[in-house]
């Protein structure tokens, strides 16, 4: 396995802290799904854990919830901040969250645990703070995501331009033992040309690869060749994400 390169991660969504909301239509649609198969309910305490900017505190934080902000990344926290978006803002690592036991009735982990080096031991870590009786929501990115890009990217060369996420089974063995629901959701963006996708990812700090950056920026016959590999649906260029969408009952 790949060793996770936590600040490498956290700098890439630094750098896209101030263009993410221009770029965040899939964590936007993603959100209400998870949302809508958490069903309603109020929790008091709430840990937004790998919170970026801030959407989904402020959310929780005006349907009257004394929210906790968490990220990796200091500079997504200062956004969030600036939102004042939450009550509490706490820099950190979902696979070791600097919180004592038992302290929230909702954690929300919404497009994060992908970025972690162990999804059972990112889950251990938020059941952990949450209480008996309380609840776990996450949305985590599957394998067959981002077909049309790397698709295209075959047409340039042979190495890897997207990160390898899990499959839905791996998923559902990580969460082994807990008591939990769950559902997939296809999410497709469209965009006028090849570069607007990749800016896309690029916008919402989703540019760090696992095994390490070091590519060239693309020449032109390069992204022509990558534009005319790139599948087109009534002359769009999608992008496809495929999401896991799971709820955790904490005993």
């Amino acid at each position: 396995m790949t060793p996770v390169n936590k600040q490498a991660i956290a700098s890439a969504f630094g750098r896209a802290a101030q263009s993410y909301s221009q770029h965040d239509e899939l964590q936007r649609r993603s959100a209400r799904g998870l949302k809508t198969f958490l069903g309603e309910g109020r929790f008091n305490a709430v840990l937004d854990a790998g919170c970026g900017p801030g959407a989904n505190s402020r959310l929780w934080r005006e349907a009257g919830s004394h929210v906790t902000a968490l990220d990796l990344s200091p500079q997504m926290l200062e956004q969030a901040r600036y939102q004042q978006a939450a009550d509490d803002y706490l820099v950190g690592d979902i696979e070791a969250i600097p919180l004592p036991d038992a302290q929230f009735d909702l954690v929300w982990s919404h497009l994060a645990v992908q970025w972690c080096a162990s999804l059972p031991q990112a889950l251990r870590e938020l059941c952990r703070v949450t209480r008996p009786g309380g609840t776990v929501a996450f949305t985590t990115l599957l394998d067959n995501s981002l077909p049309e890009l790397n698709q295209a990217w075959r047409a340039v060369d042979e190495h890897p331009h997207a990160n390898r996420f899990l499959s839905e089974q791996t998923v559902k063995d990580a969460l082994a033992g807990w008591r939990y629901r769950a559902t997939t959701e296809v999410i497709t963006l469209s965009f006028s040309d090849a570069l607007s996708a990749m800016r896309s990812l690029k916008g919402i700090g989703a540019t760090h690869l696992h095994g390490g950056r070091g590519r060239k920026p693309l020449t032109r016959g390069e992204l022509t060749r990558l534009e005319l590999a790139w599948p087109r649906e009534r002359g769009e260029f999608p992008l496809s994400y495929q999401l896991f969408h799971g709820i955790i009952e904490r005993d």
